[in-house]
């Protein structure tokens, strides 16, 4: 195993000078089994000196242009080989000749999973993959809609193509504005912060993508009779273990959720106080809401 450090922290340069590192090595080790020990030495240092090159930003060429004399020059001499050649790999990279990365909406998760790592932190696994599953379908719903587009190619109208999808399918499936609203709000916001971490210019607008929700209700309360000739009964919880019973007559009572219940330590549970309560504070898993706590 080999390892050299490319001195740099733009994927495209590092992958342009590892595939010239690379040759020159092989070159190097080729040219000391054929015995010429001097063209071997040679190649292996042109490796070397390509690795050990100071580290540019990729900038466009435009960018390049408007760059301090200074800096454009420093550019334009790491690209010029020892024999006064111009070495085309290393233009295209420095310069700004290489086309920046294009990432479609289909690769947009693997990099959003790495982009918003900081929103996982403190979940469960269980928590993260709830948390991915609705970005996951927002995405699939979209390439099955429109296409596996490029990010940058994506306007307002295929916005709005994806809305009047959605539209119909509210119609026929009885499903209700949200469900709609959630994919609207999933798919742009991950596609803005991976063209933000990748300097990807976008040029949809989504003002007035959102559905209006229309007779959204809310849901009736049981009554405490209810809770107390059903819930209550004899023998009404037989088919739950001891724990998923405790849960569930603690939700009952205090309108926490399930899965902070019981991620509840026993430091949790406050008997002792003039009102005998539970303290959700978030240690053991994290709160869906600020509220929660």
């Amino acid at each position: 195993m080999v390892f050299l450090s490319l001195h740099t922290d733009s994927k495209e340069i590092a992958t342009i000078k590892a595939k010239k590192i690379w040759a020159d090595m092989i070159e190097a080790w080729e040219a000391k089994l054929d015995g010429d020990d001097s063209d071997a030495f040679q190649r292996m240092e042109a490796a070397r000196n390509l690795a050990a090159k100071r580290g540019f930003r990729f900038l466009t060429a435009d960018k390049v242009a408007k760059l301090p004399l200074a800096e454009l020059l420093d550019r334009i001499e790491a690209v010029v080989t020892p024999s006064g050649k111009v070495d085309k790999l290393e233009a295209e990279a420095l310069l700004g000749g290489a086309r920046p990365p294009v990432i479609k909406v289909s690769r947009v998760l693997d990099r959003y999973w790495t982009v918003a790592k900081a929103k996982t932190l403190g979940k469960t696994k269980d928590q993260i993959r709830r948390w991915e599953n609705p970005r996951k379908k927002a995405v699939a719903n979209f390439i099955e809609v429109l296409g596996d587009l490029p990010l940058e190619d994506i306007t307002t109208r295929d916005l709005f193509k994806f809305r009047e999808w959605w539209v119909e399918k509210m119609a026929e499936e009885g499903l209700s504005a949200n469900s709609a609203n959630k994919d609207f709000i999933h798919l742009t916001s991950l596609i803005r912060e991976v063209a933000r971490s990748e300097e990807i210019p976008l040029s949809f607008d989504t003002r007035g993508l959102s559905i209006e929700e229309r007779d959204k209700g809310t849901r009736p309360p049981f009554s405490t009779d209810w809770i107390k000739t059903k819930l209550r009964a004899p023998g009404a919880l037989a088919g739950l273990n001891d724990e998923a019973r405790g849960i569930l007559l603690v939700m009952v009572n205090t309108g926490a959720r399930p899965s902070e219940i019981a991620a509840c330590k026993a430091g949790n549970i406050v008997l002792d106080a003039p009102v005998p309560h539970l303290n959700i504070d978030g240690a053991a898993r994290a709160l869906k809401t600020r509220n929660s706590r």
